[in-house]
C-alpha cells in the first residue's frame, strides 16, 4: 500500500508536546545497533514529539511500516520512548546523529531557514495536500540545490492546513476587531502575521496555550483547525475567522541523519526514495486535511463556525501581507535564488492547480 492511499487517521489525542527519546539503553544512533550488522539490518531511531495519534506521528509511523515492507525487513524504525529534549532541538539531534529520523518545524530555527518561508505566507491555499505537493515539487526544482538543509537528508517537505484566527471574546471580521487583542503565537510566521494584523502577540509553546486562554493571558490564537482539537482547546474558543488560503502556514520536513542514510544499502535507499518525496508530502498533507475537516465539524457542532470575512477585510490583509512577501523575495535572492519571484508564482500556480 502506498503512503498516498492511507486510510483516514484516527481521532487525535488531546495532548501537548511530548518529545520522546529512545528506549532504555539505546543511547544515540550514529553507530549500528547491537546485532544490526550480523543481521544485515538497519534500525532507525524514530522520534515523534507529538501524541501518537497526531497526523504527524501517524504518517511517520506508516512511512516506517512502508519502508520495512519495501526493504524486506532490512530497514526498520525503533520508536523513541523516553524523554530527552525539547521539540526545538530535534534538528540538532538529527544533524548530530543522536537521532536517525524525525519530522520537524523549520520555524523553530528562523535564523537558519528562510527559503522554507515560501510555503508559510498568507493565502498559500485551503488544502494541506495541495500546498504540500506543490511545496515538495518547488523544493526539488529550485530550493534543494541551495542546501539550506545541509547536515540533513531531506525525505520530504510539507505543510499543515490553512491557519485560522480564533478568539475567546468576540467575532473578528474587521481590523478594528483585532487591534490590541492579545494573541498567543508560536513564533516565526505566526508572529509576523500577528504583528501584521496589529494583534498584541505573546510567543509561547503550544502546551502553554490552554493555561493562557483559561487565565485570560491570551484572547486569540493563530492555529490550524486540527491543532485546536489536538490540544483540547475546543471549549475555550468561541469565534473563528477563516481567510481564503489561510492567514499563514507552517513548513515541516521529514528528515534523516546522513550517518543513518549511509548505513543503508543502495537498493534499499532506492526503495526509500520511492516512498519519500511527493508521495510522503501528499500523505502528510492529506492527513492534515482529514484532521482539519474533523476539527471544523466538531467546532461547528459546538457553535463555533469558521466565519469568512468580507472583501474589505480580505483585501486589507492581502495588502499588508505584501511586506512579508517582499521580505521573502529579498531573503531568497540573497541566498542565491535569482528567480525568486518566478518561483513564488510557480508555487502558487502548482497549489491552485492541485486544489
Amino acid at each position: 500500500m502506498r503512503l498516498s492511499r492511507l486510510h483516514p487517521l484516527p481521532q487525535t489525542a488531546r495532548r501537548g508536546f511530548a518529545l520522546i527519546a529512545c528506549v532504555a539503553g539505546f543511547m544515540g544512533s550514529a553507530s549500528a545497533q547491537p546485532g544490526e550488522a550480523a543481521q544485515g539490518r538497519v534500525v532507525l531511531s524514530a522520534v515523534s514529539w507529538l501524541a501518537p495519534t497526531h497526523p504527524l506521528s501517524t504518517v511517520q509511523t506508516r512511512w516506517c511500516a512502508e519502508v520495512l515492507a519495501a526493504t524486506g525487513g532490512r530497514v526498520a524504525c525503533r520508536p523513541i520512548t523516553r524523554p530527552m529534549a525539547s521539540a526545538t532541538t530535534v534538528f540538532e539531534a538529527v544533524r548530530d546523529a543522536r537521532i536517525d529520523l524525525a519530522y520537524w518545524v523549520h520555524g523553530y530555527l528562523p535564523q537558519r531557514f528562510a527559503l522554507t518561508r515560501l510555503a508559510e505566507l498568507p493565502f498559500s491555499g485551503d488544502s494541506a495536500e495541495a500546498t504540500s505537493v506543490a511545496y515538495q515539487r518547488i523544493h526539488e526544482r529550485h530550493l534543494a540545490r541551495l542546501d539550506e538543509h545541509r547536515g540533513l537528508k531531506v525525505l520530504a517537505v510539507f505543510t499543515h492546513g490553512p491557519g485560522l484566527l480564533f478568539s475567546t471574546r468576540r467575532p473578528m471580521t474587521s481590523m478594528a476587531d483585532l487591534t490590541g487583542l492579545s494573541a498567543r503565537v508560536g513564533g516565526g510566521m505566526t508572529s509576523d502575521v500577528g504583528r501584521m494584523l496589529r494583534l498584541s502577540t505573546l510567543t509561547a509553546p503550544i502546551e502553554q496555550t490552554r493555561e493562557l486562554l483559561e487565565t485570560g493571558g491570551a484572547e486569540a490564537l493563530l492555529l490550524p483547525a486540527e491543532a485546536v482539537e489536538s490540544f483540547g482547546l475546543q471549549r475555550l474558543v468561541r469565534h473563528a475567522t477563516a481567510l481564503p488560503g489561510g492567514f499563514y502556514n507552517t513548513s515541516f520536513a521529514l528528515v534523516m541523519s546522513p550517518a543513518a542514510w549511509a548505513r543503508i544499502g543502495p537498493a534499499d535507499r532506492q526503495a526509500i526514495e520511492a516512498l519519500s518525496g511527493e508521495v510522503t508530502a501528499r500523505a502528510f498533507g492529506r492527513a492534515f486535511d482529514q484532521a482539519d475537516r474533523r476539527a471544523l465539524a466538531g467546532l461547528q457542532a459546538a457553535g463555533v463556525p469558521a466565519t469568512r470575512p468580507g472583501k474589505a477585510f480580505v483585501d486589507e490583509v492581502r495588502t499588508r501581507s505584501l511586506a512579508l512577501e517582499q521580505r521573502w523575495l529579498r531573503d531568497a535572492q540573497a541566498l542565491g535564488l535569482d528567480n525568486a519571484a518566478q518561483v513564488l508564482r510557480e508555487f502558487r500556480a502548482e497549489a491552485a492547480q492541485l486544489k
